[in-house]
């Protein structure tokens, strides 16, 4: 077939016995719904030409319910419909091709139909029927005269007929099969209401431009605000302290396409602000490349006031714990004047309780640091070794990674012992010494290597001293990690292998998990 050659219409199924039972057959035509389709356009045009094909003055395309036969499109006749019972297209229904009554008046069948003994006084009927895919009867496109005819139509026009009742036909189809379409996408909003409705969160969509357009019921459950969901709405229910920047949030998410997620609060009904985690995620529609927003509200108060009074105690814990750290350092002060021959055990202890003191600071809650940076917590160590206006002495280079509280005051002390060697025996010892510290991950690793340069050669004598001891027992113990020790010519290396989950926040830990 040539791609420009039309498509043919479909052949008009035969009548199935099935539908002999006219139950069945109504039930076939309600599916239809077809009085919706009075005086179709399309329709129209069709009883327009069937009436020319044949040279009639009259044409209609007719169903037939349990007492009429009503008239969708006509031409020529003024009646809508008339009874079932002396319509003509009654006899028509079982047939498989056309039915044609030369003159009615000599047709036992219709010789005292009203119709042909009064107004309008038909004399000649051909009526093509109309058969659903099923098989059902309906109707039929038929055409009428008032004249008898002395010949049958002849093949050009019983085909042409044909055609139009087929193409009559491919109309109320259409028509059906757009309500099976309607209904269904009925059932399936329905079943989404009641999904909607029966959350416990506030659901809500947006357009692509970031404007509201549906909240389940749950939204006026819990504001009483009223819907559509303007900006007036939205400056009642928002905190004050909130709305600006929820707006500016918004507004990038909406440009960016990218999930939005912020916690603020929102009005309830009684007239309480109760925290609320909002997340949306942009969803494409399938229309070119336009998307639109489903999110939720989900109520965290609860969650939030407990959050509230855990950081509330840990900042007073995080307070009583920097207070001991300078008790137990004054205790040792003291301790040494009374024992001078103690004064260097002393002070190095003390220089270890003020290295993990400004590593408490570093990870102590709200202390307004970058506490997951793990770059910035050993930079915190290492201060003490960078005199002013100079280069720092201990350089931390390699990828950031973060830390945690449980870790930080573990590492600093790792790194604290590492750092009083070397100034003591190492290449921080000498004018011109450095030490580099590099940070690199490996999967679930995080792999630390420090290297000494420019300080005297390191001498490894055999044994295992306190400092060494302590790194083990932190590294092995409590980090659950492992090290090495290498006594090199150009100086010290040691190398630290730690698990990840091991120094991570907590939260960091949580949200990798979710993630995998």
């Amino acid at each position: 077939m040539n791609l420009h050659d039309p498509k043919p219409l479909a052949e008009m199924p035969m009548p199935s016995p099935e539908y002999s039972d006219e139950e069945k057959r109504l039930r076939v035509l309600e599916d239809f719904q077809a009085e919706a389709l009075e005086d179709d356009p399309e329709l129209q045009a069709i009883v327009n030409f069937a009436a020319k094909l044949c040279n009639v003055p009259a044409s209609m395309v007719t169903l037939l319910d349990d007492r009429r036969q009503f008239f969708l499109a006509r031409t020529g006749v003024d009646q809508r419909e008339t009874p079932r019972g002396i319509s003509f297209c009654t006899h028509a229904l079982g047939q498989s091709e056309i039915m044609e009554v030369a003159d009615a008046a000599l047709d036992a069948r219709f010789a005292d139909n009203p119709l042909v003994t009064g107004d309008p006084h038909v004399r000649y009927y051909a009526g093509q029927p109309l058969v659903s895919d099923e098989g059902a009867p309906l109707g039929t496109l038929c055409v009428i005269d008032l004249q008898p005819h002395a010949e049958a139509l002849n093949e050009f026009q019983r085909e042409g007929l044909a055609v139009l009742a087929q193409a009559a036909m491919r109309r109320l189809r259409s028509r059906r099969q757009g309500l099976v379409a309607t209904r269904e996408i009925e059932r399936s909003e329905a079943r989404f209401k009641a999904l909607a409705d029966s959350m416990p969160d506030i659901a809500f969509s947006a357009n692509q431009d970031g404007v509201f357009d549906y909240f389940n019921r749950r939204w006026q459950e819990f504001t009483g605000a009223p819907l559509p969901y303007n900006e007036e709405i939205g400056r009642t229910v928002l905190h004050p302290d909130d709305y600006q920047d929820i707006i500016d949030d918004w507004m990038e998410a909406i440009a960016t396409r990218k999930p939005y997620e912020r916690e603020n609060r929102l009005r309830r009904a009684d007239g309480q602000y109760r925290w609320m985690l909002v997340r949306a995620l942009p969803v494409k529609t399938g229309v070119g490349d336009r998307i639109r927003w489903f999110g939720t509200m989900t109520d965290i108060d609860d969650a939030h006031k407990l959050s509230e009074s855990r950081d509330m105690l840990a900042k007073e814990l995080s307070h009583r714990i920097k207070n001991i750290f300078a008790v137990v350092s004054g205790l040792v002060s003291l301790q040494a004047r009374k024992e001078p021959e103690h004064k260097d055990f002393a002070e190095t202890l003390n220089d270890t309780l003020r290295a993990l003191g400004r590593a408490h600071d570093f990870v102590r809650p709200a202390s307004g640091s970058t506490r997951e940076s793990l770059k910035g917590l050993l930079e915190v160590v290492f201060a003490p070794y960078r005199a002013a206006g100079q280069e720092p002495r201990v350089i931390v280079t390699g990828q950031e990674s973060a830390v945690g509280q449980a870790a930080a005051t573990s590492i600093a002390l790792i790194f604290h012992e590492l750092a009083t060697n070397s100034a003591k025996y190492g290449a921080l010892s000498v004018d011109g010494g450095t030490v580099t510290l590099n940070i690199a991950e490996d999967g679930e690793q995080v792999h630390l290597l420090w290297q000494e340069h420019g300080g005297p050669p390191p001498q490894d004598n055999g044994k295992s001293g306190f400092g060494s001891r302590l790194v083990d027992l932190t590294v092995t113990g409590q980090l659950q990690g492992s090290w090495e020790r290498r006594f090199e010519p150009a100086g010290l290396v040691v190398e630290l292998v730690l698990p990840r989950d091991a120094i991570a926040p907590m939260g960091l830990m949580a949200e990798t998990e979710a993630s995998t």
